[in-house]
């Protein structure tokens, strides 16, 4: 038993930084890259507007700017009503307006990083999501200037998580990597989690437990989240996102 106290959490602690250091290994390896000449152009995920008239709705997340790209993913949502000639894309941005509309392509790399699509839907599903989706960007509490925080939030997945977090029966979970997402952004110590299927228990986004039927278990610290996925079985790791088994 005594040596099983100290192995645990021994276990964990490498679980945790194991990941992350693999990857800044291979970080610094790389070649140098100068993020201001990034490609930010579209990757074709998603079809031409004019050419799809059903309502849209996409998560995409792509690995984030420079160094910060070895442990996060920055998110953001697009929205498209049925007939409309354009998609709307919002990100939450450090800078210029904090909310960001259509600042880039839709389905744009992100400096370079192609994205991953989180979440997907389209037609009647996407119309019945969007008008709350949209009241949820109106009201984000931390929408002004000098309210972003990159760690622990609230920041651009914080800004996605507490959008999500009003369309629950969507059941779209971000990503591990996905840091700032459970950031508490009503200050609440413990609270249904995003998906109203379990709870969250969060010290301000600096350590947490989420236990829910949709997001899995997932245990923060310090941003870093491991867990298990129950619903689709697997695993996620800190900077390395989720494993499906």
């Amino acid at each position: 038993m005594p040596m099983l106290r100290v192995l645990i959490p021994l276990c964990l602690l490498i679980l945790f930084f194991a990941p992350a250091a693999v990857r800044a290994a291979l970080y610094w390896r790389a070649p140098a890259f100068d993020w201001r000449g990034a490609d930010r152009s579209a990757t074709g995920l998603l079809p031409a507007a004019r050419l799809n008239p059903e309502a849209a709705v996409r998560v995409y997340a792509a690995r984030t700017v420079s160094w910060r790209g070895i442990v996060a993913v920055h998110c953001w949502l697009v929205l498209k009503d049925a007939g409309a000639a354009r998609y709307d894309r919002y990100d939450l941005t450090a800078w210029g307006d904090p909310i960001r509309l259509n600042g880039f392509d839709p389905d744009g790399r992100w400096f370079g990083q192609a994205p991953d699509a989180v979440f997907a839907a389209d037609g009647d599903a996407a119309a019945a999501l969007i008008p709350r989706m949209r009241a949820a960007i109106e009201g984000y509490r931390w929408r002004n200037s000098g309210d972003y925080r990159a760690w622990p939030g609230p920041n651009s997945n914080t800004f996605v998580q507490a959008v999500l977090a009003a369309v629950p029966e969507a059941g779209a979970v971000l990503p591990p990597t996905a840091i700032g997402k459970d950031f508490p952004v009503d200050g609440a110590v413990l609270a249904w989690a995003p998906s109203r299927t379990g709870f969250r228990v969060s010290a301000g986004g600096y350590v947490g437990l989420t236990v829910a039927w949709v997001e899995g278990i997932e245990f923060n610290l310090l941003g870093g989240v491991i867990g298990i996925d129950v619903r689709r079985p697997g695993i996620k790791l800190p900077a390395v996102g989720r494993i499906g088994l």
